[in-house]
């Protein structure tokens, strides 16, 4: 039997301070343990629920609908791109990160024109230089942009990146994969054409489900564009207008227990109240972190209540997979960095985690730090 780590969820496993698949509650992996007929009554009840309420954390209920789409969140970003997008499009893909970077590598492959604005991992993008990009290309048809870019967890302005693409008449596509339930996103005032996002991040349910939630009036646009059958948003929202049900197999465990998550969602306060919840555990984090002595890549301004991103230590002392060893044997999982700005690790601030847990990860890290011999936190220049 597996010893239960020193810190631990509610049924006994590993704490995931990740950007995602994320720590669930006991309830959302409980009601997995059943079957459904995937064109059974009770099952499609539970589905609509789901695409019912999605559009209400983002101010759209009315004018937006939800398309889900099987598979992981890049699946979802991938049928919004390849959707969205017609085979004359021309796509301003403004990146700062991994996520960035596979957007416009989908673009690539499904050979529509793209104009990258990239600006480094712990820098968001220069309006000034995505206001000229949009002046002085008439072709430019849609701008994309990462909500929060996990890569550092840096806040990318999507505001202002949807106030140009309104002015200028762009389409305006966005990856809130990591952000969408966490951070306030009003669709209807951003006039955003398409939001993706999944089942396992804010919301805290499993992995398996990608979502587009899309203006309705854009999406009627769209039909032909799809590069692939499968992850056509037009046919699969079609397929559910006419009939309720999905195109292809779903996954029904996955949305049965997303349900559950999107109810303990609502009941937690929605976007507030969950926003709050991973603002404390950020704050906790970052304040007892700064306080041993580690150094964060960003600054407060830049920094979103998602995952943090710290300067890996130069003391040769510290060894960051000792380091993950051992704070994985203490019941907390982190993150290597993914940075080519700086040597890095991350730890994450949402999933079923609260301030407490936090406070936790924070005396498990001191006491390894003392056992390793660390005794400087400075990170290399």
């Amino acid at each position: 039997m597996r010893a239960k780590p020193a810190a631990a969820s509610d049924t006994g496993d590993p704490l995931l301070l990740t950007p995602g698949p994320l720590t669930t509650g006991k309830r959302v992996k409980e009601v997995m343990v059943h079957d459904w007929g995937s064109r059974d009554a009770t099952f499609l009840k539970i589905n609509a629920e789901v695409l019912t309420r999605l559009p209400e954390i983002v101010n759209g209920e009315g004018d937006y609908v939800t398309v889900p789409m099987q598979g992981s969140g890049t699946f979802a970003v991938e049928a919004m791109l390849t959707t969205f997008v017609p085979p004359t499009g021309h796509v301003l893909a403004l990146i700062n990160g991994a996520y960035g970077h596979r957007a416009r590598k989908i673009l690539d492959i499904a050979k529509r024109k793209v104009t990258v604005h990239e600006t480094p991992e712990d820098t968001p993008p220069d309006l000034a230089v995505v206001e000229h990009l949009l002046k002085a290309d008439a072709t430019i048809t849609h701008v994309l942009a990462v909500h929060c870019e996990t890569t550092s967890g840096i806040l990318n302005p999507i505001g202002e990146i949807a106030a140009l693409a309104r002015t200028y008449g762009r389409s305006f596509l966005l990856d809130s994969m990591s952000a969408f339930g966490a951070l306030p996103l009003d669709a209807q005032g951003l006039g955003v054409d398409a939001i993706a996002a999944s089942s396992n991040k804010c919301i805290e349910g499993v992995p398996g489900l990608g979502f587009v939630i899309a203006r309705r009036a854009a999406l009627e646009q769209t039909q032909g564009n799809a590069t692939t059958l499968v992850l056509d948003l037009h046919d699969q929202w079609r397929n559910f207008e006419k009939t309720g049900q999905y195109r292809f197999t779903p996954p029904i465990h996955v949305i049965v227990s997303f349900h559950q998550a999107l109810m303990e969602f609502f009941a937690e306060g929605g976007q507030p109240g969950r926003g709050k919840r991973y603002a404390e555990n950020c704050r906790v984090l970052i304040e007892g972190m700064r306080a041993l002595g580690f150094e964060t890549l960003l600054g407060s301004n830049l920094q979103a209540p998602i995952i943090v991103t710290f300067r890996m230590p130069a003391d040769p002392a510290f060894r960051f997979q000792a380091f993950y060893d051992a704070l994985k044997e203490r019941g907390y999982v982190i993150y290597p960095g993914k940075l080519t700005v700086a040597d890095s690790f991350r730890i994450g601030c949402i999933g079923r985690l609260y301030p407490d847990h936090m406070r936790g990860a924070l005396a498990a890290i001191r006491d390894i730090l003392d056992e390793m011999g660390v005794k400087s936190l400075k990170a290399a220049a």
